[in-house]
């Protein structure tokens, strides 16, 4: 049973911007740049672009965050304290498109619901780390909170995010006393795998997740399915540590086919969206890209019945002692 044979991308220009000076994180730039080297490598035609998405709106914020954090994050100058914590150089710019990252996510998401057939894509990140009250490490809102509140107070359904960044993903745990119906949107004990070990063991547990995972699909207790696949758990990441190029890869092998065994098992369609989350490599940023499209190659081949050869062009990170 397999997907329809595109990505159904949720991107638009607003979602990018490039900065002028240096920062840790080139989060901000990946979204286009990602999809520029996808253009580069012939890859490009494998996307359907949805750009006519509206962006959210100070409410939709809220669903999640603290009015005052949104609206000091949105005015004319976001405090030095927020900014600290956010690790990234602030605009006025940069907030804007924030709201077209954050409605790319859910936009994504309740399309995969509506259309299971399809593969939905959102190219962004920059979530995972914010808390209701402040943003934190190059994450400014909690996107994945917000989406899957909104689709469980629209649709009544819940969801799972499989979060393979090489940081624990902490937005969803430290909102679940300030967003009411939470729980019921990301059960607890599913709604957010993250994994902390490394190389076999990180493998291991990823399949011993994927087996409690299909309990709940299976009991209806989860019914879609958010795989970020950040980059920067692989061991020659700026900021990373975990695995092998060759483990790395095996991710995505499991995941995709865990996805695709369910389907024949349930004989339905699995609603899947796929997004970005970290990848640090000052030295080599085509790096990153490469590992992502390594990803969205492996969706397209296991799920979408392509047969496309592509291997990641990991460079080797040179440690100076």
């Amino acid at each position: 049973m397999n997907k329809s044979p595109r990505l159904r991308t949720f991107y638009s220009d607003r979602m990018s911007l490039t900065f002028e000076n240096d920062n840790s994180s080139r989060s901000p730039e990946k979204p286009k740049k990602l999809l520029e080297f996808l253009k580069r490598h012939g890859l490009f035609e494998h996307l359907d672009i949805v750009s006519d998405f509206a962006p959210f709106s100070h409410e939709d914020f809220y669903i999640a965050h603290k009015k005052d954090y949104v609206d000091y994050f949105f005015s004319d100058e976001l405090p030095q304290s927020y900014r600290r914590l956010l690790g990234l150089t602030w605009s006025k710019a940069f907030a804007e498109t924030t709201r077209y990252t954050n409605a790319s996510l859910y936009n994504a998401i309740a399309h995969s619901i509506a259309h299971p057939e399809e593969v939905a894509f959102s190219p962004s990140g920059g979530y995972h780390h914010a808390t209701p009250r402040k943003g934190a490490l190059y994450c400014s809102f909690s996107g994945q909170v917000i989406a899957s509140a909104k689709i469980y107070r629209e649709q009544g359904l819940s969801g799972c995010y499989i979060d393979l960044d090489g940081h624990h993903g902490n937005s969803i745990d430290n909102s679940y006393g300030f967003v009411p119906d939470l729980e019921k949107a990301l059960p607890p004990e599913i709604g957010n795998i993250n994994i902390a070990s490394t190389h076999g063991v990180y493998l291991a547990e990823l399949r011993e997740k994927l087996d409690l995972l299909e309990k709940y699909i299976t009991d209806g207790k989860v019914h879609y399915i958010v795989f970020c696949h950040g980059a920067d758990s692989h061991e020659w990441d700026d900021l990373g540590r975990q695995l092998s190029t060759e483990e790395w890869i095996e991710c995505s092998e499991l995941v995709y086919g865990f996805v695709h065994r369910m389907q024949v098992k349930l004989r339905k369609q699995i609603p899947l969206t796929l997004c970005l989350f970290g990848g640090y490599r000052k030295d080599d940023y085509n790096t990153v890209l490469s590992l992502h499209t390594a990803d969205l190659v492996k969706c397209l081949n296991i799920l979408c019945g392509k047969e496309i050869e592509y291997e990641a062009v990991v460079k080797e990170k040179v440690v100076v002692k």
